[in-house]
This record gives structure tokens, sequence and C-alpha cells, in this order.
């Protein structure tokens, strides 16, 4: 069976990754001096802790080659297939490194690398796609092909409590260029082509927003491919996740409704009270 690997920006949860059969690399996460693996010994709410204190958002980097080389190492002895996932090219050198490791392996024949073009659960669910896909015997050939298949149909998009984070960071295109009031807004983020890009803008108390935010894209929720979607957010209050769950599952259209908390690198980036709803058009 193909072996599916994904790095920690997926987003996806311990239960999830065990059900699939699924292993992660991870990213690093630079905290001044201190560097830290994603999801492994630093939580969010460190990264939180830490930014508000230093007035910074934290430095994040791709894997590192040695430790893509030692994940890949036990499938490519044994002959097996890989299909590895990376977050967006355009925010990481993960899927390069990922390739470099195949090919100092002498193993790139066998390892195939998805540049997903997103982030968080977008690529979350291209990785499940693909291990059900696996799971059901398709060669890493096949699955690949279907992957370029959906990548442009996947919906990603977040509304964040708040822009500083984003704003530091400088890694969403067109953030600096809104007028007056950047940081009391809440915006709706994209991912196109690759990167983040502010959408409409909500004002008002977060929950409203992400309210607002989640019915507005009631047509295209109800077209969307039915096996699942992802309620992904970074720390949201209780009340307001199960508001929207609740909505969701008043549609009557998914099969499964999965929620899952953002990663460290995501975190990072988006800062508390984020909050995504992602699936993938039919």
């Amino acid at each position: 069976m193909v072996k599916i690997i994904t790095d920690s920006t997926s987003d996806l949860t311990k239960e999830l990754l065990e059900k699939y059969e699924i292993s992660v690399l991870p990213l690093h996460i630079m905290l001044g001096e201190e560097e830290y693996l994603d999801g492994v010994n630093i939580t969010p709410r460190e990264i939180y802790d830490w930014s508000d204190a230093h007035g910074s958002t934290p430095k994040t980097s791709a894997p590192s080659q040695e430790m893509a080389e030692e994940l890949l190492k036990p499938y490519v002895e044994a002959g097996r297939e890989v299909v590895c996932f990376s977050i967006s090219g355009e925010m990481s050198a993960s899927g390069n490194i990922m390739r470099l490791a195949a090919e100092e392996l002498g193993a790139s024949n066998l390892v195939k690398v998805v540049d997903s073009g997103n982030l968080s659960t977008g690529i979350g669910h291209l990785v499940l796609e693909a291990a059900i896909m696996a799971g059901r015997g398709a060669d890493a050939e096949t699955i690949v092909k279907r992957m370029e298949e959906l990548k442009p149909l996947v919906r990603a998009s977040f509304v964040v409590d708040t822009l500083v984070y984003l704003y530091r960071g400088g890694r969403c295109s067109g953030l600096a260029a809104m007028a007056g009031g950047v940081l009391r807004l809440h915006p709706r983020i994209s991912v196109e082509n690759g990167k983040m890009s502010p959408g409409k803008k909500y004002r008002g108390h977060l929950s409203k927003v992400i309210m607002a935010y989640v019915t507005d894209m009631e047509e295209a929720l109800k077209k969307a491919k039915k096996d699942r979607v992802f309620i992904t957010h970074s720390g949201c209050d209780r009340e307001i996740v199960e508001q929207v769950r609740a909505y969701l599952d008043s549609l009557h259209h998914f099969d499964e409704i999965l929620e899952t908390r953002a990663g460290g690198v995501i975190s990072s980036h988006c800062g508390p009270g984020t909050l995504g709803v992602l699936f993938i058009a039919s």
C-alpha cells in the first residue's frame, strides 16, 4: 500500500492521522534563539505568549532534510511507494526539502511530492483523499493525478480575531494596502494561487463576524463535495465553534463535520481566535 506523509501544516488531528496511517514531518518554529518542532514540543498557547511578550511573530521554517530522510528511509528500503504533501511552495520550501530527501536516498522513483498550493486543512482534505485511495489499493501515480485534479477545487478561507499576527509576519499580500483601521477589521482571508489574500471585510464581535462569514458561503457549501467539511480554528470560544457546527449540520449536506485545531506554524501567522471552514467544491 502507498504510504502517505504530510508536513505538519496540514493540521490533522492525532485521531485522523492514526485512522488513516498518515505520518507527519514537522516544520520548525523559532522563538528568538530557541528552536522547536511544530506539533512536537511547542504549543500554540506558548507561541502566543511569546509573541505578545516580544511584540514579534515567531520565525517558521521548512523541515530539515535530515528528518525528511529519516522519515522516508524505512519505506524506501521496503520498496514502498510514498506520496508526500507539503504546504504551498509560495509559503515554504517544505516540498522541496522532501524532494531533496528522496533524491539523496536515490528514491525519486518511489517518492512523489504534491505541492498542495494550500495550507492547514486545505492540505488536510487532499491528504485524507489520498489516504483513502491508498487504502483502496491505488498506486502513487494514480493518487498524484487525482490530487492535481482536486487541488483547484479546495476552498480554504478563514477569518481572524486580530490582524496583528498576519500583519507582523507579512505573509498576507494586500493587508498593508488596506485603508486606516486595518487592525480593527476582520477580513476573510482566502488561499488563492498558493498565497493568502484578503477578501470581504467584516466588522463587529467575533461571533457575529464568524457566522456572517460562514453563512456567506452557504450556496457553495450546499454544492460542495459531500464527504467532509473541516472547521479549523486556533482556539476560538467553544460557543462559537458549536454555532458553526450547528449551522453546518443544519445544511444536511456533509457526511462528516470534522473539527481540528490549527498547529504551531499556522497559529504563528494567524494568531488566536482564527476560524475557517474548509471544503472541496464538486
